[in-house]
């Protein structure tokens, strides 16, 4: 178990680049083996979700190897198991997205329900549905998902709501299939614009035909292919809130701004600095920055894995901020925290007049204590202290609370943002943060 001992008050100034993107990283490491052939993937970042992914590509069968800094080779010719071993479940979110990869290799597959953090519930129907369309036997025995299919042939299939996992799932399902499939109310983030960049790479037929309708036809086998994968997206708005924050002056390399349109467009609400270049975009403070409201909403709006770092801004904003969230059941985890570091916050739950259309999960997973909206008093002075990380973004959340707060805290729990950052805290420290690594 390892801490992190932040001292904070110090503005950040420096500069970062940011590494492939965690949310497409996985999975293209997964797509990679529908082909017959090695592909090569650039770019990636050093998370332990890459490394987990590589062990259970290794205990199918298949070749999985670093070469250079930040490259891994991927030789699927050598599968040789259609079950992930039971272990492998609870550490990720991604065990599903074997499914289709096992049925087209194995006509069967047997893989353990999916873990990850804990900020409400995933439905799985919406995957599972859609391979059911495809003509896969699905159900779940002895704590595994398992699924059968001789051969899974085209179809249309509406997604009911948005679903990001699923669309991913649904296509590599589709692109081995025999015949056209047509997915409509697909999802549009650009993570699943690079799997099907390389999927196409690798000898598919893949094309978004109008908006939310992605048209796949099915072809007899894929090559490998060497690809890049995009730059991660959340790293840059962490890096970018943690600048704001501190009221410091940070060029984030790399990032894209036509992947933070909604993120910018709030930021030119709150009067926050930024500039777009070439390099990236240069983040800074200007000045004093005042409260506005957020939704979280599917692509192309803010997204949900923004609004916890986004809530730690807010508390340094002028006025109140309200954060209605609309895609997890329960990601104000990190309310309390921040109350005790000396935020006042109200929770609630507003009036929605048509709450299907409005929230994007389920409502039967919804529960009565699940509140969905919390309104910010700002500006807090915010308190030092000794705090415990839930998920990935909560650890985020209270590493960005603690440098901007006064005094010092301790983060335990920091295996959950090892998941999804790279060497976060040397980064940081690069960049005049006073925080350490401790390991207990």
């Amino acid at each position: 178990m390892s801490k992190f001992i932040i001292t904070g008050g110090t503005p950040l100034h420096g500069s970062v680049r940011v590494g492939g993107a965690k949310n497409a990283s996985y999975k293209l490491m997964i797509a990679a083996l529908l082909g017959q052939s090695e592909s090569r993937i650039l770019n990636f970042s050093h998370i332990s979700d890459v490394l987990l992914v590589e062990k259970i590509i290794s205990y199918l069968g298949a070749k999985v190897s670093s070469a250079g800094e930040r490259a891994i080779f991927i030789d699927p010719s050598t599968m040789s198991d259609y079950k992930i071993d039971p272990a492998h479940g609870e550490q990720g979110r991604f065990s599903t997205m074997f499914i289709p990869v096992l049925l087209h290799r194995f006509g069967k597959a047997e893989v353990p329900a999916p873990g990850g953090d804990k900020i409400g519930k995933r439905s799985l129907d919406r995957h599972f549905d859609g391979l059911k369309a495809l003509g896969a036997k699905v159900w779940f025995e002895d704590g595994m998902y398992k699924a059968e299919a001789v051969k899974l042939k085209g179809t249309t299939y509406r997604f009911e709501k948005n679903s990001h996992t699923g669309t991913e799932t649904l296509i590599m399902a589709a692109v081995l299939a025999e015949g056209k499939t047509i997915l409509e109310n697909a999802a549009v983030e650009p993570e699943i614009d690079d799997l099907i960049e390389f999927l196409n790479e690798m000898g598919a037929d893949i094309r978004r035909r109008s908006y939310r309708v992605i048209e796949i036809n099915g072809v007899a086998k894929l090559g490998g292919a060497i690809h890049r994968l995009i730059p991660d997206r959340n790293e840059s708005v962490s890096y970018a809130c943690a600048a704001l924050c501190t009221k410091g002056d940070v060029i984030i390399e790399n990032a894209r701004h036509d992947h933070l349109k909604a993120f910018l467009n709030k930021l030119d609400e709150i009067g926050a600095g930024y500039e777009v270049g070439s390099y990236g975009i240069r983040f800074y403070y200007k000045g004093p920055m005042r409260g506005t409201d957020i939704v979280t909403e599917i692509e192309p709006g803010f997204m949900t894995d923004w609004q916890p770092l986004w809530a730690t801004l807010m508390t340094q904003c002028d006025g109140e901020s309200i954060i209605h969230e609309t895609i997890m059941t329960n990601r104000f985890q990190y309310v309390e925290e921040l109350q005790k570091m000396g935020v006042k916050i109200d929770m609630f739950n507003p009036e929605v007049s048509n709450p299907d259309k409005v929230y994007n999960f389920d409502l039967k997973d919804d529960s009565p204590e699940n509140l969905h909206a919390i309104k910010i008093h700002g500006p807090a002075k915010l308190k030092a202290g000794e705090f415990k990380v839930k998920d990935l973004r909560h650890g985020a959340t209270l590493i960005l609370a603690a440098m901007t707060a006064q005094g010092i805290s301790t983060i335990y729990g920091i295996e959950h943002v090892d998941r999804g950052y790279e060497n976060l805290d040397g980064r940081l420290r690069s960049m005049g943060a006073k925080i350490e690594r401790v390991e207990d």
